[in-house]
């Protein structure tokens, strides 16, 4: 007895010891397919809430009990539950490709890659273009099918031309709606912000969402009617804190430049077709180009952090700086960024908050891009920069002045061309903007049914801009003359200070509410549903006002210009939105999904009677690789089948404010013309009671596939229609028939057809070495089918230097749009072009409108391509874009490329001309009068193909413990290959006319995770 009590009083004391025998296990975790070690895996006991996360090397250490068992994960792979069998556990995961990308955001929710009904297409932070990228729309270039995103030029925040599939419309908006974080934002932008991406920090982007086809977008309804982009920005961890520190240092050059004469040529050519002026020659040899152009300096820094405060809240913060110098001198570009992400959790995961708050300050000097662009190719090549005599008045910049020969024989004048330099240098314009972009959205999965979702989104836009321009005491701009002295040594009467300014305050409101259910079933034909409704408000307001000065020849000083029906200058404009929509997913037998969707818009732009648009949708897909005769496929892993249908919507048809067309308005009228002292005298604005929604119908069939286990090759085809109805467009009216010449009105329809294809290929895979090679192309050609009342409208955009309002564009039914209507020009047997002679078409012996014809000049083919290569340590990675057909303007060859253009005109300044001895111009052409400005022989073939930018990198990740370094030098636009022979044949309107080149910039970075 004595011996079993014994032995019972030891196992008491070694239970405890058997309870608490625990291993330290330390090991390593790698990805299969490269080898590469996984930093940030989760790593936890199951059963517990015990564990910890693979460091930047992909090592951990945990401490557990002997039995334990311990659940990998990772997005992107498999999970694994791995039993603890001894001190040392590594881990290798595969990656799962079903999961894998599987999440996109869609309108109002997610969903996945295999359950996609409409046409959207996903680009993530891995596909972004890399390099000197300064706004955001630059991480997308030529990554997606079907989306053409075309800068207006190379200054930093050259305005972007977005088009999705062409474009739905003709004179209203053609842009894509743009969604970031939940909040659509307003298409009109903060006063001197001529892109709104660049108030957007790149290094804060996580992936673009494109929608491409109405089914899939028609859940924004009127807003959606050219596609949608959403922008998600990256979130926090739920591990531990994590930091990342990013730096590059970029010098761009100009990458082309006009063929102009340099001085000794430029002398040779004045000697020889115009020696009575070669008197007027100087005797330096200036490229004007080059004085107005520099090597710009650029750097961009940022610091993220990211970490799970209090073991609860997911957080991310970010602080981004940029510095970007452009190529023309002075155009300084200035930015601050920073932002915040909260993704709590509370009521044990049934309350999922998200809160976004992004703050962003530029500042910008403006320049003056026509004068100084245009000076530096007009300007005598044979005249200095500087002019540093005694008497100079100009700041030490040379400037031509004659005598005034018919007022005052004593007096001087400025004389032809200013001095481009000059121009840039007096003046200063600073730009500023702060805005603020945030939202915080609830999500609430109800206690008494968890199925139900309550989701409700509250947003802000808001930011306020200033603008002053103003010019130094010497400046040109400044000078004028005082008739009342004759004494040439002080006859400059000068007046520096402001001369323009502007204050702009917009406040954009959000608010988005619905319900969803879901719900998924184990048995029966439908695997799972998912319905949602709701209400959704958004509020645009934009406040302003200029003051504009002007100088007062009795005073001698600039004066603020006032009108006294509106002393204070102001401009406001507001717009609201309303809409209720509503969503249901199917999914049938696993393989079968349909999509529902239906949206009411009501606009306060419409007159009540017009003010709701209605917009369906309608999508089905089969997954034809859960059939059971693929099932089991060893080489069709993915195959799905789509159809779409839906309806869209637009009113966005000008962005100007304080424009209400469908409202009866009145204006007071000058103090001038009162029949009683101090009596105004109403007049009526136009307007159009019967304007209407735009509408948008779109078909679209689609095929996804994927090859080889999804990893060799993958990609869709996608076919599409789509037809536009009452047109948003500004036509000439009637006389007698309305307050105006012209007015917005709804006049006609289009239609587009077109097709896209996305091919991914991974050529190479094992452990130390990965090569993948993606691609798209796209087609798509438009057609105006009906114009009420005319046969063309004048296309915005499309103006030539020849006069105001001369436009070589057109919308003319039976043609695409914005198609130049132009002459036939004959060429002699040489092929050398005929002064002045064009086809007589009509055979009538005149050439005269009649016989003008329209040329496309937008493109139907782009595309893209490129690949990334990584060995070792090593990656390399190119990409490439370019468009087949369209044409370009070549204004250069219209202004500067004709013999006499070298001819003072009214004055006693010589003009640069194109290089005609290097083939730069035609010596055909004396002169542009009558119809020359309208000959084709302008048009040049846009086809192009240029190199986006290579990039080399080489990963560092054991220099210091813990932390991941990766160095890689860029190129940015290195070069393009076309047949163009102007300055650039990439151009979105077409017309190639005091162009900012686009940089060719050499980038330095350095990237640390620690």
């Amino acid at each position: 007895m004595k011996k079993i009590k014994q032995c019972l009083l030891l196992a008491v004391f070694m239970i405890p010891i058997g309870i608490f025998a625990q291993t330290t296990v330390t090991g390593n975790v790698t990805d299969q397919a490269t080898g590469g070690p996984l930093p940030g895996v989760s790593i936890v006991v199951v059963g517990t809430s015990t564990g910890t996360t693979t460091d930047f090397d992909g090592y951990y250490t945990l401490t557990v009990d002997d039995d334990a068992v311990l659940q990998f994960s990772y997005i992107g792979y498999k999970t694994l539950d791995i039993p603890v069998t001894g001190p040392n556990l590594d881990i290798v995961m595969e990656e799962d490709r079903a999961q894998l990308d599987e999440v996109v955001v869609i309108g109002y929710g997610t969903t996945t890659v295999k359950d996609a009904t409409g046409s959207l297409t996903a680009v993530t932070s891995e596909d972004f273009n890399k390099g000197a990228i300064v706004s955001t729309d630059q991480l997308l270039t030529g990554k997606a099918a079907g989306v053409r995103i075309t800068s207006s030029g190379g200054a930093p925040d050259a305005a972007p031309n977005i088009r999705i599939r062409g474009g739905a419309s003709l004179s209203a908006n053609n842009s894509p709606l743009i969604v970031i974080d939940g909040v659509p934002i307003d298409n009109t932008n903060p006063a001197g912000v001529n892109n709104p991406f660049s108030l957007i920090n790149p290094n804060d982007v996580d992936s673009f969402s494109i929608l491409k086809d109405a089914s899939a977008a028609a859940i924004y309804g009127s807003r959606a009617s050219n596609g949608v982009i959403i922008i998600t920005t990256k979130k926090g961890t739920s591990g531990g804190p994590k930091f990342n520190f990013s730096t590059n240092t970029s010098i761009s050059t100009v990458s082309s430049k006009i063929d102009l004469m340099d001085g000794p040529t430029y002398t040779k050519f004045i000697n020889e077709y115009h020696p009575t002026y070669s008197g007027l020659l100087g005797t330096a040899n200036t490229d004007w180009q080059d004085a107005i152009y520099r090597a710009a300096v650029s750097s961009d820094h940022n610091f993220s952090a990211r970490a799970n405060l209090f073991n609860k809240v997911p957080t991310r913060f970010s602080f981004g700086y940029n510095n970007t110098e452009g190529l023309v001198k002075t155009n300084d570009y200035e930015r601050y960024t920073a932002s915040v992400k909260f993704t709590p959790t509370f009521f044990d995961d049934h309350l999922k908050i998200d809160i976004n708050a992004k703050g962003i300050s530029s500042e910008k000097n403006a320049v003056d891009e026509g004068g100084a662009l245009g000076g530096a190719v007009n300007m005598d090549p044979t005249k200095p920069i500087y002019d540093n005599s005694p008497g100079n008045r100009f700041g030490g910049f040379y400037q031509n002045t004659i005598l005034d020969d018919v007022d005052n024989p004593t007096r001087l004048l400025l004389d032809g061309q200013w001095n481009p330099l000059a121009l840039l240098l007096q003046r200063t314009r600073p730009e500023k903007v702060q805005k603020i972009l945030g939202n915080v959205e609830f999500d609430y999965k109800m206690h008494f049914l968890p199925e139900l979702r309550a989701v409700l989104n509250l947003g802000l836009e808001a930011s306020t801009a200033d603008i002053e321009e103003s010019f130094s005491d010497n400046s040109l701009a400044t000078y004028k003359f005082d008739s009342s002295n004759n004494d040439i040594n002080t006859n400059y009467v000068f007046n520096p200070g402001v001369n323009y300014r502007e204050n702009q305050s917009i406040t954009n409101q959000t608010m988005d509410a619905y319900l969803v259910y879901a719900k998924r079933y184990e048995e029966g034909f439908l695997t799972n549903f998912d319905v949602q409704g709701g209400y959704s408000y958004q509020n645009f307001r934009n406040d302003g006002n200029k003051e504009e000065y002007r100088y007062n020849d009795e005073t001698g000083i600039r004066e603020l210009q006032i009108d006294a029906q509106n002393p204070n200058n102001r401009y406001f404009n507001e717009l609201n939105l309303q809409s209720f929509f509503g969503r249901t997913n199917l999914n049938l037998f696993d393989k079968y999904l349909v999509t529902v969707s239906f949206r009411a818009d009501g606009s306060s732009l419409f007159s009540k009677d017009n003010r709701w648009g209605y917009f369906p949708a309608a999508a089905l897909a089969w997954k034809v690789n859960e059939e059971d005769f693929l099932k089991d496929s060893q080489v069709i892993n993915d195959l799905k089948l789509r159809l779409g249908w839906g309806k869209t919507g637009q009113q966005d048809i000008t962005g100007a404010v304080g424009f209400y067309p469908s409202v009866p308005l009145f204006e007071a009228g000058s103090s001038t013309g009162q029949y009683l002292q101090g009596v105004a005298l109403y007049s009526a604005k136009p307007f159009n009671e019967d304007l209407t929604w735009e509408k948008t119908t779109t078909y679209n069939a689609g095929i996804d596939f994927g090859l080889f286990a999804n990893r060799l090759i993958n990609g869709s085809f996608d076919v599409f229609y789509r037809e536009t109805s009452d047109l948003l467009a500004k036509v000439p009216v009637a006389p007698g028939q309305g307050l105006t010449d012209s007015f917005v009105k709804n006049v006609g329809e289009t239609e587009s057809k077109g097709f896209e294809v996305i091919l991914n290929a991974t050529l190479l895979s094992n452990e130390s070495t990965n090569l993948e090679f993606y691609s798209n192309v796209s087609y798509s050609r438009a057609e105006v089918t009906d114009l009420q009342d005319v046969s063309r409208i004048s296309a915005d955009g499309s103006g030539i230097p020849t006069g105001t309002g001369v436009n070589i564009g057109y919308h003319t039914v039976g043609y695409q749009p914005y198609s130049a209507w132009v002459f036939r020009q004959l060429y002699d047997t040489a092929g050398n072009p005929i002064h002045g002679a064009f086809a007589d078409f009509n055979g009538d012996g005149i050439t005269d409108n009649d016989d003008r014809y329209f040329k496309s000049l937008r493109p139907n083919w782009t595309f893209g391509f490129g690949f990334n290569f990584n060995y070792n340590k090593f990656d390399f990675s190119t990409s490439f874009r370019g468009q087949i057909g369209g044409q370009v303007y070549n204004s250069r060859r219209l202004t500067s490329g004709w013999i006499d253009k070298a001819v003072p005109n009214n004055s006693n300044s010589l003009s640069n001309v194109l290089d005609f001895y290097s083939g730069a111009a035609d010596y055909n052409f004396v002169d542009i009068q009558g119809n020359i400005p309208f000959s084709d022989y302008f048009l040049e073939d846009a086809t192009f193909l240029r190199c986006e930018n290579i990039v080399l990198g080489y990963r560092l990740d054991d220099i210091l413990k813990n932390t991941s370094m990766r160095v890689y030098g860029a190129v940015n636009n290195p070069f393009i290959i076309t047949n163009y022979s102007g300055q650039d044949p990439e151009n979105f309107n077409a017309i190639d006319n005091n162009f900012y080149p686009r940089p060719r910039s050499f980038t330095l970075g350095l990237s640390v995770d620690f």
